[in-house]
């Protein structure tokens, strides 16, 4: 199936299809998160997961692993985060674990990426 311009990008997608077609379903809804907040978002394949650039400049990306996926933002550490849903302790990357659909809205998904794209570097 043809997800994207980007033949990596069609690559990961089709494996994760093959591979757990459950993550595929969670990874397709988040993706489209990313685009809707934002249409300029180039999307490339880089660390082993999906990453989006807006201006050259990376803001963050989707990552799959064994029991969960990964919504890395490059900036997270300076996002407004009320409810402490955000993980990691780097100096600017945080991520939210996406185990099941329904943590996309409990976890505000779309709130942090709307936040990731206004505050690109």
């Amino acid at each position: 199936m043809k997800y994207s311009d980007n033949d990596q990008v069609n690559k990961f997608m089709d494996d994760l299809q093959f591979m757990s077609p459950d993550k595929l379903e969670i990874i397709k809804s988040i993706r489209k998160i990313f685009f809707d907040a934002n249409k300029e978002l180039v999307e490339d394949i880089k660390y082993g997961g999906l990453v989006f650039n807006l201006s050259n400049t990376l803001i963050g990306g989707i990552f799959s692993y064994k029991k969960h996926i990964s919504v890395e933002f490059s900036n997270g550490a300076e996002f407004p985060d009320p409810f402490e849903l955000l993980e990691g302790k780097g100096k600017s990357r945080r991520h939210l674990k996406i185990i099941e659909k329904q943590d996309i809205d409990a976890k505000n998904v779309e709130m942090f990426v709307l936040e990731a794209v206004k505050i690109r570097r």
